[in-house]
């Protein structure tokens, strides 16, 4: 978790402005806070899954290459593959219904800034791309019984998503979530 919060934290240094403006009157809502939260609380716990999951992978080729030898330093750290691949699924288990409650807030914020729930921005479209890719993990685990080396591998396809859900659209399209240029 340690690349991601550094990576994070160097992205807000170099963006910071510091000038200070008003806040435009779409953003003077309770929704904003109950949106924002519940996102991000979504965001943090694929961001745990993802981290999880490389560690998954690290652990389950380890443990393939050298099934006679203990793994040292921290890599000898991590927990078995199967507890790793529980807290994957945990992980997203906390997330998705954040990230679902985050779009409800959205769309009902949406409705009172702009009077319509949904409008395909580019933001609220690769939300739902995001919220479809963490489904498809939950339907594949649950009914079709995905666990393990694939289970990862989605999971961080999803965070991928969700990174680009959450810098990429603001970098590279533009639409009614563009506040910061």
């Amino acid at each position: 978790m340690v690349p991601f919060a550094l990576l994070g934290m160097a992205w807000a240094q170099l963006g910071l402005d510091s000038g200070i403006e008003p806040l435009v009157p779409a953003l003077q809502s309770n929704w904003l806070l109950y949106h924002v939260v519940t996102c991000f609380l979504g965001y943090a716990a694929f961001a745990v899954a993802c981290g999880l999951s490389i560690m998954y992978l690290i652990r389950e080729k380890q443990e393939d290459s050298s099934a006679s030898s203990p793994a040292g330093g921290v890599i000898g750290m991590f927990p078995s593959v199967k507890v790793l691949d529980d807290l994957n699924y945990k992980a997203i288990m906390i997330g998705f219904p954040l990230l679902t409650l985050g779009i409800v807030t959205g769309a009902a914020w949406a409705n009172y800034a702009w009077g319509t729930y949904w409008s395909w921005d580019p933001k609220e479209t690769w939300s739902l791309i995001v919220w479809f890719v963490y489904a498809a993990f939950l339907h594949a685990r649950i009914t079709r019984g995905w666990v393990g080396r694939r289970a990862a591998i989605l999971s961080i396809v999803g965070f991928a998503a969700t990174i680009f859900c959450y810098l990429g659209v603001n970098l590279f399209l533009s639409g009614l979530h563009s506040y910061g240029k």
